[in-house]
């Protein structure tokens, strides 16, 4: 089977947050096991520099707009892995420093720029290799959808090509003004409160929802929890009206990438067999922090995130001061919202010896902070996937994490009674239910036989891909049928 990724960050080209993780592993995997995975970018400023000598494929495509045309080339990113890369340039749109928006606001000209883009991914389909499915992932491709079901209606080669949509985030939405309906050149019919238009504005992920033959997210929980007014973002209704075509699959992890035996990024290998090496990982972890002497009977908490509300920093910042209080040594590693920024920076002013906070995207970093810290924090108000606590359980740092979206289908509460479990869960969005995991957390670290229990359980689970791309292989089969 062909399958067209549309998408606009991959690992390593071009990444703000998991959608990128998603886009590189998961087509991996499908070629793996003996599909066709094609995947189509934006040649952004950064991704160019990864094409050293970079093929001009497709000379000129003639990409419409209301009062003027615009012009894009594709260039062939070669093969990776079994997949296949092209990546649409367009210079004027693309070729900026970051990827939807500067530290001053997203960029006035997004509509635009990726209503060309998933013009320029249909297009260049009918002459680099026409797929069974496109699947199109976030809010910037859902005006594919809407071009495939509308524009291209009667296009012979495209008219009866299946469309799925993975809804990473349902916060993350693309709201622009009704006139981006006839900027994009899209039938007047699609702008009506039962398709994309929401609350007089045009919604791009709603677009998406609504004429994609299949729609996918990325838990099982978050699939569940969007369908309600608290996580639905204002698209519950739209969810739950196509519930019988909403999927819910785990995101998986490149286990090549992410295992302690065998991680090139950090001072020393270890498994479940030989644990060993975590006390250097720490130790290493520690010293590269500049960090007081901290006991060895003092547990080391690894926070990995964006720092925003959604994250759930607000939390956090309610709590950071009783914290400070309790027997542990916080790692935080983030950036984000400017105000949380300033908060995080503070609370290492105010408790240098309970807090060290890097302001920073640092990949080793994260790497490091994983395998040496004793347990990763995620308090999440809500959270589709998560991987920070699947790299945890991997590194043997059992995850405490709040019970919403993809942190609770994959951390299972631990029961030092049966020896079941490999993490701590709290459902609230209190301070005190916060505060209270971590205890529970604390007090399991101190018992060391009952901690290792506990690692070793987290490092046999497999959250690799090979289960979720057979679940994508499924459900992309389903919806090529209901087309044929």
């Amino acid at each position: 089977m062909h399958i067209v990724f549309a998408a606009t960050e991959c690992v390593p080209y071009a990444k703000t947050g998991e959608i990128a993780e998603v886009v590189a592993a998961l087509p991996r995997e499908l070629a793996r096991q003996g599909h066709r995975p094609t995947v189509y970018l934006p040649l952004y400023r950064q991704a160019r520099r990864h094409l050293k000598e970079p093929t001009v494929v497709i000379p000129s495509l003639t990409i419409p707009f209301r009062y003027y045309n615009r012009f894009a080339s594709v260039v062939d990113g070669g093969t990776r892995d079994g997949v296949q890369f092209y990546f649409v340039d367009c210079p004027e749109l693309f070729d900026r420093e970051f990827l939807y928006e500067t530290p001053s606001g997203e960029y006035a000209d997004n509509a635009e720029r990726f209503g060309l883009f998933c013009r320029a991914v249909l297009d260049s389909s009918k002459q680099l290799g026409v797929p069974d499915v496109f699947h199109a992932h976030g809010w910037p491709m859902g005006p594919l959808a809407v071009l495939l079901r509308t524009v291209y209606y009667f296009d012979p080669v495209l008219k009866n090509i299946a469309c799925l949509f993975t809804v990473h985030n349902a916060g993350r939405q693309g709201l622009y003004p009704p006139q981006t309906v006839e900027q994009l050149l899209l039938p007047w019919e699609v702008y009506t409160p039962e398709r994309a238009e929401f609350y007089d504005t045009f919604n791009f992920l709603k677009a998406g929802v609504v004429y994609s033959d299949a729609i996918s997210t990325v838990s099982r929980k978050y699939a569940e929890e969007i369908q309600t007014p608290e996580f639905g973002a204002g698209l519950d209704g739209v969810f739950r009206q196509r519930a019988a075509d909403l999927h819910g699959i785990l995101n998986g992890v490149d286990y090549r990438q992410w295992d302690p035996a065998s991680d090139s990024q950090i001072a020393a290998h270890f498994s479940a067999q030989r644990p060993e090496g975590k006390a250097g990982c720490r130790k290493d972890l520690l010293h590269a922090l500049g960090a007081p002497a901290i006991p060895e009977d003092t547990p080391v908490v690894g926070i990995v995130s964006r720092l925003a509300t959604q994250k759930g920093l607000d939390l956090l910042a309610e709590a950071a001061d009783q914290l400070a209080q309790e027997k542990m040594y916080l790692v935080l590693l983030g950036v984000g919202e400017p105000y949380y920024e300033k908060l995080a920076r503070e609370w290492q002013e105010r408790h240098p010896q309970k807090f060290a906070v890097r302001i920073a995207y640092d990949e080793m970093l994260l790497h490091r902070i994983v395998a040496g810290s004793d347990m990763v924090l995620l308090p999440s108000h809500y959270e589709p996937c998560g991987l920070t606590q699947i790299y945890g359980l991997k590194y043997g740092a059992p995850p405490v994490v709040r019970a919403t979206g993809g942190l609770d289908d994959t951390v299972q509460q631990w029961n030092p009674a049966s020896g079941e479990g490999v993490g701590f869960k709290f459902s609230g969005y209190r301070p005190e239910d916060l505060l209270a995991a971590l205890r529970e957390a604390f007090a399991a670290f101190a018992d060391k036989e009952q901690w290792r229990a506990l690692m070793r359980n987290g490092m046999a689970c497999d959250y690799s891909w090979r289960k979720p791309a057979a679940e994508y292989i499924r459900l992309y089969e389903e919806i090529v049928r209901r087309r044929s």
